[in-house]
């Protein structure tokens, strides 16, 4: 931690971020391990990604917001109603903007690709912004803020990362992509993650109360895709208890991760 003290905080986020990045880009390299998928399983990892990412709103996203809503003294209903009703209309809005895109061909499984990479995305920007805003006060004195919470807050978010990243590229894969470019697609969800950093680093003192808005932004975007597109299709399999289980698996996972590492 002495020598950490003795690196310039702007590369502490960055070195972070790319933590964060690295780790997600590592889950999305699960799918290289499976010489080859039946289609239930890809059907699974549907059901797996939506488990993920509903524990995810509540404990990565939600909870956090609440908490800092409460550190800051600002209105919890408010800043959360409104970031979460932002986020699911502005997916509303997408996601019809792609039926219309995408009328023509029909085709329901790229839709759910454009929503599924565009949610998780938007769930790592807060992540993002929530690392830098942490170090920033650091360096800034703000709230009593540690560097050793910083680093336990990085490690916490890169390692819920992991599964976020299978749960891009695996359902990716099933929709017929390759896993290169499945691979690709799941660790460029985490690629966001550096930039957020180091804007809110830039801008801690504001962003600290704009940073519930956008938590609660990327839980109600979140919470849009699992219930439109996820779960409607991995329930269209025959063995549709099975399914379930594999959502009820993604979401206990997750919940563990995010639960332990606080």
């Amino acid at each position: 931690m002495e020598n950490l003290n003795n690196i310039s905080p702007v590369m502490l986020v960055l070195y972070s971020t790319l933590f964060t990045w690295g780790v997600t880009a590592l889950g999305a390299a699960v799918v290289f391990l499976f010489k080859k998928f039946n289609r239930d399983i890809l059907d699974g990892m549907l059901g797996f990604a939506a488990g993920v990412m509903i524990a995810a709103t509540i404990w990565s996203l939600i909870i956090p917001a609440i908490d800092l809503c409460i550190k800051l003294e600002i209105n919890t209903i408010i800043f959360l109603t409104l970031g979460f009703v932002a986020g699911c209309v502005l997916l509303l809005i997408f996601d019809n903007l792609l039926d219309d895109v995408l009328l023509v061909d029909n085709n329901n499984s790229l839709k759910r690709v454009f929503l599924l990479i565009s949610s998780i995305t938007l769930h790592n920007i807060p992540e993002g912004l929530a690392i830098g805003v942490v170090f920033g006060s650091v360096f800034h004195n703000i709230n009593g803020a540690s560097l050793s919470s910083a680093i336990a807050l990085a490690i916490g978010i890169g390692i819920q990362n992991f599964p976020e990243g299978a749960a891009v590229s695996l359902p990716l894969h099933r929709e017929g992509y390759s896993k290169r470019k499945a691979f690709y697609y799941g660790q460029l969800s985490g690629m966001v993650e550096p930039l957020a950093g180091l804007f809110g680093y830039f801008v801690t003192i504001k962003m600290q109360y704009l940073l519930p808005f956008f938590l609660a932004f990327a839980a109600g975007a979140m919470l849009f895709v699992v219930v439109i597109e996820l779960i409607p299709a991995s329930q269209n399999n025959k063995k549709s208890d099975i399914m379930t289980l594999y959502t009820m698996f993604g979401f206990l996972i997750m919940m563990l991760l995010d639960i332990s590492l606080g």
